[in-house]
């Protein structure tokens, strides 16, 4: 087991807080200047999530396009509901061994979402004054500046997280109560039931958390002062686990490479070669470790050698998506757009997931190369991302640049708005949208766009 499980939320007082000051998409009234959940935004890790959920929503009875699962870069395992999304923390990914262990923490939050056990709060969460998700990319474009300028720290800084200063609001606003907790616990294990899937991963992430003492009492963290003591849930899930004809199954060899895939992008983003090493041990030579390893050298400056790792990763898996999605990171950061447009269409033509990240990347590696006769494709290619992720904020930001290369100030200034917007910075965003409006005639839908922006409060 792995040495602290810090934090795992099962509806924890913080975390409930944050769900009366977070929504993923910015509301009309947000105010810039609160605290910000450190969000990110990847493909890969996003689509490996939501195939972790998608048969326990459907056990649960829960559709999957209306629940939005978001990704916390946050290396303490910690996961929590606010109102129809889940925020699963990086760390839980990194710390769980195997995919099971994610697994079942996630079938534990569907037990909550299911269970309506945040209906009590909606008032609250409606009169609260809401922030911005800040989002970041781990993904394309994003850590192409502090690649580029060999440094680490500014690496670091572009590596697919902005956050904000601060913690997330005050402590103790709500709490959950212990049959909450218990009911979430007894639904978990029906919907991996369900799907024939083990318990015995979310029985080990309790386990550890009872070894560092934590939910207990005995120590006070800010997270964990209203949860029932683990002893209670451990005795009711040893029993419950252990009885289920699924325990001892293991998850597939693809799920295992993808879930290590996962966690060896978290680690090398979050703490480069050495977090990889960290992570993986003596076992540096197989396909997960050598991906990290790829990304950590990319991101410490050194883009000759990060492409001849990725390369390597390619030769030995040609049709992992992501592996080009990370060799066209390296090219773009290289200033090779070119190339590096055609590595992320590589990436989007094998992409099962079809993400809008990937597709926008495109785009974006085609603006840094500032030929006027590219930007209609590069255009082209953000707009078709933007359709499926709409709150791209960095896509935006490429946008406007390729309508200021091509000479469209008015789309340049609404893409810069809209790109404002979806970062929450919400004065600038109603200051290029006013600029934009008086380059557009009433009443078009550019206009209206701008307009959409300059009344919201």
């Amino acid at each position: 087991m792995k040495p602290v499980l810090a934090r795992l939320a099962h509806g924890l007082v913080a975390a409930l807080t944050a769900a009366a000051t977070v929504l993923s998409s910015v509301p009309a009234g947000a105010q810039s200047g609160r605290e910000r959940l450190p969000v990110v935004r990847d493909a890969e890790i996003e689509a490996l999530i939501r195939d972790y959920a998608a048969p326990l929503l459907q056990a649960a009875g829960l559709s999957a396009s209306r629940v939005e699962i978001i990704l916390v870069n946050d290396l303490n395992f910690n996961a929590f509901v606010a109102g129809r999304r889940i925020f699963i923390n990086t760390g839980t990914i990194l710390q769980s061994e195997t995919p099971n262990e994610t697994i079942g923490v996630i079938a534990h939050e569907i037990g909550h979402l299911a269970g309506g056990h945040q209906e009590r709060l909606r008032d609250q969460i409606a009169r609260a004054q809401t922030i911005a998700i800040v989002a970041g990319l781990l993904g394309a474009g994003v850590a192409a500046a502090g690649a580029a300028s060999g440094s680490g720290a500014a690496a670091s800084a572009g590596a697919g997280v902005m956050t904000s200063g601060g913690g997330i609001a005050q402590r103790g606003l709500f709490a959950y109560q212990r049959s909450e907790e218990t009911t979430a616990d007894r639904s978990a294990l029906t919907y991996l039931e369900r799907t024939g899937q083990s318990p015995r991963g979310l029985l080990e992430s309790f386990e550890g958390l009872a070894r560092s003492n934590l939910l207990s009492g005995v120590r006070s963290d800010r997270y964990l002062t209203s949860h029932p003591a683990p002893q209670d849930r451990i005795g009711f899930l040893q029993t419950a686990a252990r009885a289920s004809p699924h325990f001892d199954r293991k998850d597939p060899a693809e799920r295992q490479l993808r879930h290590d895939l996962a966690r060896a992008k978290i680690a090398a983003y979050n703490g480069g070669a050495g977090l990889v090493r960290q992570t993986f041990g003596r076992d540096l030579q197989s396909l997960a470790p050598r991906y990290g390893d790829a990304i950590a050298t990319h991101l410490s400056g050194s883009p000759a050698q990060a492409l001849q790792k990725v390369d390597g990763l390619i030769a030995a898996a040609p049709r992992n998506a992501y592996f080009h999605e990370v060799r066209g990171e390296i090219l773009m950061g290289s200033g090779r757009s070119a190339e590096a447009a055609a590595a992320f269409s590589r990436a989007a033509e094998l992409d099962p997931s079809n993400s809008g990240i990937i597709r926008a990347a495109i785009g974006q590696a085609l603006v840094t190369g500032r030929d006027p006769a590219k930007m209609p494709e590069a255009i082209a290619q953000i707009r078709r991302g933007l359709q499926s992720e709409p709150n791209n904020a960095m896509a935006h930001r490429f946008l406007a640049m390729a309508y200021g290369v091509s000479g469209n100030v008015g789309a340049a200034e609404l893409a810069t708005a809209e790109g404002y917007w979806h970062a929450g910075r919400f004065r600038d965003a109603k200051v290029f949208a006013a600029r934009a409006q008086g380059k557009f005639r009433p009443g078009t839908a550019e206009w209206q766009r701008a307009d959409d922006i300059i009344q919201t409060r």
